[in-house]
C-alpha cells in the first residue's frame, strides 16, 4: 500500500475523528501548498493522527506496512468519533485488530469500541384508499379507506468474517380502517388490530462466490422485480455464481391470498429456482421456477384439476441511459387448465418504465414509472406491489421524492379491472397508496 493511497484513506475514514476545519500549518516540507491532500495532511499531523519519519518529511510515495497503518488507526481511535466516522473507525480497528494489540490496544477496549449490533429502521405510515365496482359475495360496490403506522427495527449482528445475523421486527397500528371491506378474489382485506411480530430472524454467510441463508428469510424473487413472490421463507437459500447467478430457495410460505378453502391454513410448501445474470448490467434477464404446494387450498380452486403450483417465469430489463430503465416479465401457470375459467388464472405479465429513482439518503432525488401489469391468480404468489393485488390488471404510476435526508414520500395510483374468476367478468377497481418513510 502507497503512502499516497494512505493518505487518501485516513482523510476520508478518520478526519471526523478529528477537526472539521482545515486551518493547521503543515510540518512536512515535502508537501507541496498546492497538493491535493495538503490540508488534510495538515490538519491530521496537527491532531496527532499522523507524525511522518521525524525529519520534516512526510514521504508521500513510500509504501506503508500494517504495522504503521494500525499506528494512526490508533490514535484515531484515542481521539474519539461520532455517527458515521465511529463507525468507519471501528471498521479501520477491526480490520488491523492484530496490529493494535501489538501496540499495547487492550482487546477488551477495542471490543467496547466495536459493536457487534448495528441497528437500523424506519417510522412508517400509509394511507390507502380501495374501491371495488363488485365484490364476490353478493355483487355490491367496495370501498375501504385506511390507515397504519408501523415501527420497524432491523437489527445486523456480526457473527465472524463471513457470517451475519439478521431480524426485522415490526409494531403496526390500524388507525383508521373502514368497516365495508369484503374479501374474495378482489382482495379487501379485513380490518387488522394492532400487531407486534418478529417478521424475519435469518443467519447470512457470505463468500467470494456465493451466499447462504438459513432461517426466516427474506425472498423477493429477482428475475421479475417482486412480480412472484415478496414474501417471508421459511428454509433455507443458496445462491452462487459471479457474473451469471443462480439461486435456489427451499423451506415455507404464507400465502394468505390463497385461502380459497376458507380453512385459515395458508402455510405452502415452496420451492423455486432462479437463473439470472448482473442486476448492474446495461440488459438484464432471467428465467425462473416456482412450485408450491398445499392441496387443501388448490384442490380445484385455481382452475379445473389444478392441486399445485408450477410456475415459469422470464424477466428482461434494459437501462438505455442514466435514468431510465424498462423492464418486464412474463409468468405461466403450468398445471392450470387453458380452458374455461381457469385460464384467466394461467398467465400474468408486466411492462414498467421507471425514470431517475429516490434515494433517501439523497435530499431532493425523486423518481416516477408508469407500468401495465395483469396479475392472473394462479400465475403469481404474493407480487410486492402496494398499489396492485394478484387477481387484477391495469395501469399503475408512481412518484416517489425525498424532500430531506432519510424521509422518502411515496405516491402510487392503480385503476383498471378485478378480474373474477368464476363468472369471467371484469369490473372497475381503483386503488390511491400514500406511503412516508421516515429512516433511523
Amino acid at each position: 500500500m502507497k503512502k499516497t493511497l494512505v493518505s487518501a484513506l485516513t482523510t476520508a475514514l478518520v478526519v471526523g475523528a478529528a477537526s472539521t476545519t482545515f486551518a493547521a500549518a503543515n510540518p512536512f516540507e515535502d508537501v507541496p501548498a498546492d497538493h491535493w491532500a495538503y490540508d488534510a495532511i495538515a490538519q491530521l499531523a496537527a491532531d496527532g493522527v499522523i507524525e511522518g519519519y521525524g525529519d520534516g518529511t512526510y514521504r508521500g510515495d513510500q509504501e506503508i506496512t500494517r504495522y504503521e497503518m494500525a499506528q494512526m488507526i490508533a490514535r484515531a481511535m484515542a481521539k474519539g468519533a461520532n455517527g458515521a466516522d465511529k463507525a468507519l473507525v471501528d471498521k479501520l480497528a477491526a480490520e488491523f485488530a492484530d496490529e493494535l494489540n501489538n501496540l499495547g490496544v487492550r482487546v477488551a477496549a477495542l471490543e467496547k469500541k466495536v459493536d457487534n449490533v448495528k441497528w437500523q429502521g424506519e417510522i412508517k405510515y400509509r394511507y390507502i384508499n380501495e374501491r371495488h365496482k363488485k365484490n364476490d359475495f353478493d355483487g355490491e360496490p367496495v370501498q375501504r379507506n385506511a390507515q397504519y403506522v408501523t415501527l420497524r427495527f432491523e437489527p445486523e449482528m456480526q457473527i465472524n468474517k463471513n457470517w451475519t445475523g439478521h431480524a426485522r421486527i415490526d409494531y403496526s397500528t390500524d388507525m383508521d380502517s373502514a368497516k365495508n371491506s369484503k374479501g374474495g378474489a378482489n382482495r379487501i382485506t379485513e380490518d387488522e388490530d394492532d400487531e407486534f411480530k418478529v417478521d424475519r430472524v435469518w443467519v447470512q454467510g457470505d463468500y467470494n462466490n456465493f451466499q447462504i441463508l438459513l432461517g426466516k428469510l427474506p425472498y423477493v424473487s429477482f428475475i421479475d422485480n417482486g412480480m412472484m413472490l415478496d414474501q417471508p421463507v421459511a428454509g433455507g437459500q443458496l445462491t452462487v455464481g459471479n457474473k451469471v447467478k443462480g439461486t435456489v430457495t427451499v423451506g415455507r410460505a404464507k400465502l394468505d391470498d390463497f385461502d380459497l378453502a376458507g380453512t385459515g391454513n395458508t402455510t405452502f410448501s415452496y420451492q423455486g429456482i432462479e437463473i439470472y445474470n448482473d442486476r448492474e448490467d446495461k440488459i438484464t434477464w432471467g428465467v425462473g421456477y416456482h412450485h408450491a404446494r398445499n392441496h387443501e387450498q388448490l384442490d380445484g380452486n385455481i382452475g379445473d384439476g389444478s392441486k399445485d403450483l408450477n410456475i415459469w417465469d422470464l424477466g428482461l430489463g434494459w437501462q438505455f441511459d442514466k435514468n431510465f430503465n424498462l423492464n418486464g416479465a412474463y409468468a405461466w401457470n403450468t398445471s392450470v387448465d387453458t380452458k374455461g375459467a381457469g385460464s384467466k388464472s394461467r398467465d400474468a405479465w408486466f411492462v414498467e418504465l421507471d425514470y431517475k429513482g429516490a434515494d433517501p439518503a439523497d435530499k431532493g432525488s425523486w423518481g416516477a414509472y408508469v407500468a401495465y401489469r395483469q396479475l392472473g391468480r394462479g400465475a403469481v404468489l404474493v407480487p410486492t406491489y402496494d398499489a396492485m393485488s394478484r387477481n387484477q390488471k391495469g395501469v399503475e404510476l408512481g412518484f416517489s421524492i425525498v424532500p430531506m435526508k432519510n424521509f422518502q414520500a411515496n405516491f402510487l395510483y392503480f385503476t383498471g379491472k378485478d378480474m373474477v374468476v368464476k363468472d369471467g367478468a371484469e369490473d372497475d377497481a381503483s386503488k390511491f397508496f400514500t406511503e412516508l418513510n421516515f429512516y433511523f
